[in-house]
């Protein structure tokens, strides 16, 4: 009996090292995905490919610094804390990319992303912070913005989407809209992602060769190539005006993308102080049988064909 109970249990060993290595396959395939493109944009281009970080360096460091963000998601929760993290920067820089690697391993109830699109008709008639007011934490949250309020410094204003006046009430309101949410008890963190006029022209012909990707590239987008100065001297002008104490930017160098996502992810957890949660052992019930129950057969016609 001794040894059937130990051949059980190696087969559930087993089982969950398949587990496991499925779960880090999802990274794999996505960083497997990014060599794809590069390698399309690269014969396009002709640009000689520059060396990156290591992957097993990588994939190292990613895979820890995601434990300590779900050690990080169980004292906010605990604590109840309020948590925004703004994500701006070029149109490519890689913000999506670190978004989806912190809310990999996290639960989304208690991690969202809020990317919102372009205002309605009556959005535009709000008070210009109240929409994305909605989408603020609540106890125990965390909030990435997936773009932000600064919209309104940077394509708003490049693009002429927005007056003069409004443009200049922006920055009048922003550093107080952002002082109210720290005196509120939130934690407010921001950062720009910066990539060069070179590394940009990259990643778009990247896009613009690779039919999986093409969508990200919005005529906005394709626009912000030709206005690159215009929305150099935004940026400046939004880090010099909202750069406050209370809700300071951090710059994140984001021409290597592996660097960028690790060195984002560890800055951020550093910013929030964070310590163990004890969680009470989890036990599983014995499952309840009823002998008068017999499992019904599916129709074959349900089942979705095994192509695979």
């Amino acid at each position: 009996m001794g040894n059937g109970a130990g051949a059980a249990r190696a087969v559930d060993i087993e089982a969950i090292r398949r587990e496991m290595a499925d779960d880090f396959d999802e990274e794999l395939e996505l960083e497997l995905e990014e060599e794809r493109m590069e390698q399309v944009a690269e014969a396009v281009s002709h640009r000689p490919r520059v060396a990156g970080m290591d992957r097993k360096l990588y994939f190292r460091e990613l895979f820890r610094l995601q434990h300590e963000l779900v050690r990080l998601q169980d004292w906010v929760q605990s604590r109840k804390l309020r948590v925004v993290v703004v994500f701006e920067g070029r149109d490519s820089a890689g913000k999506g990319g670190v978004i989806k690697r912190i809310t990999q391993r996290l639960n989304p109830r208690v991690c969202r992303v809020a990317a919102l699109p372009a205002p309605s008709e009556r959005e535009r008639t709000q008070w210009y912070f109240q929409r994305y007011v909605a989408h603020l934490p609540a106890g125990g949250e965390i909030v990435l913005f997936d773009r932000s309020w600064y919209n309104r410094a940077g394509v708003e204003r490049v693009m002429g989407f927005c007056t003069e006046a409004e443009y200049e009430e922006f920055y009048r309101s922003a550093p107080e809209f952002e002082r109210m949410l720290v005196r509120s008890g939130i934690i407010v963190l921001k950062y720009w992602f910066s990539i060069t006029d070179e590394e940009q022209e990259f990643r778009f012909n990247m896009r613009i060769h690779d039919p999986l990707k093409q969508w990200k590239l919005s005529p906005m987008d394709v626009q912000s190539r030709r206005l690159w100065e215009d929305y150099t001297r935004a940026k400046e002008v939004m880090l010099a005006r909202t750069h406050i104490p209370e809700a300071p930017w951090w710059v994140v160098e984001a021409v290597d993308k592996k660097r960028a996502r690790l060195n984002c992810i560890s800055h951020l957890l550093t910013q929030i102080p964070y310590g163990e949660v004890e969680h009470p052992p989890v036990h599983l019930p014995e499952r309840v049988r009823h002998d008068d129950y017999a499992r019904q057969p599916v129709p074959s016609d349900m089942f979705v064909p095994a192509l695979y």
